[in-house]
């Protein structure tokens, strides 16, 4: 394996970008588009954009033992979309983008009771110290936040953790490309299901910002995977933090959106402490 970090973290900044510009569009798309089709639309531009790779490599790249840990790991990543994207219409960009990446905080506790991989002890009063920072964000009870959301955002995180855990239960035989493959295939499948009672055909300019969207996510996923590619995950983990600076300028350049000094001081807490856990830990890595 290559040993590059500042291959690893150029790979990682673009990566950041692509994901930020990802968030623009799908904060940008009118408010009356359903969140289902928002979803789905994500999903099925993520897969039309891979199925030139896997026909190029044939069948046996995609050929798997393990379809129920694809399908339970889309399950989760489906869910953690609809949350993240929820977030995202209701809360300012870069808070939304900083409660799904905190995904580290919950990780050692899903993968403690899932699969029984006990977490340092150390683990503990760094989450404690992180939670804390998300409630200076969120501000449970007060008027200024839209705390339901945040606390939908939250979710978002837990549930990208689980899928992330899900992701460990298969890497013994199933290479990255494969996994992208199936999550994209699965999670399109799975996000078809609720067009049936709230499908609503989009206009052009949210057409065009979900396909956007999708294209910018598989690139910053794509980017991403180089990333982890050319230096250790917890080397790189920190440079994917970005993605928060980077939603932020562009929020406030679009929208005048700005974090106020608790919100600034809770994501610093956030991204220290996620980026601690994450040092003494490889996990995979998040996708979008």
């Amino acid at each position: 394996m290559q040993n590059d970090l500042r291959r690893g973290a150029i790979y990682a900044l673009y990566a950041a970008v692509a994901f930020s510009v990802m968030g623009i569009c799908i904060k940008a798309v009118p408010n009356d588009t359903p969140n289902e089709v928002v979803v789905f639309i994500r999903c099925f531009v993520g897969l039309l954009a891979l199925l030139p790779w896997a026909l190029r490599n044939g069948a046996a790249s995609i050929r798997t033992r393990r379809l129920g840990g694809h399908l339970i790991r889309a399950g989760f990543g489906v869910l953690a979309m609809y949350a993240f994207f929820y977030a995202i219409a209701h809360l300012p960009l870069a808070v939304a983008m900083l409660l799904t990446y905190s995904t580290p905080l919950w990780v050692p506790f899903i993968a403690w009771a899932w699969i029984q991989e006990r977490p340092p002890l150390i683990v503990l009063p760094a989450v404690l110290l992180g939670i804390a920072g998300i409630a200076l964000i969120v501000k449970p009870g007060s008027l200024e936040m839209n705390w339901t959301a945040g606390i939908i955002g939250i979710g978002s995180g837990v549930l990208a953790g689980c899928a992330m855990v899900g992701i460990r239960r298969i890497t013994d035989t199933e290479p990255a490309p494969r996994i992208v493959f199936y999550f994209a295939l699965l999670s399109s499948v799975i996000s078809a299901i609720p067009l049936s009672w709230s499908w609503q055909t989009p206009g052009w300019q949210a057409l065009a910002l979900l396909v956007a969207a999708g294209i910018s996510a598989t690139i910053g996923q794509l980017n991403l995977t180089r990333a982890y590619s050319c230096a250790p995950a917890a080397r790189i983990g920190p440079f994917t933090y970005a993605t928060v600076v980077f939603s932020a300028l562009l929020a406030w350049l679009l929208w005048g959106e700005a974090l106020d000094r608790w919100s600034i001081l809770g994501s610093m807490l956030v991204i220290t402490t996620c980026v601690l856990v994450s040092w003494r830990r490889s996990e995979p890595t998040m996708e979008e």
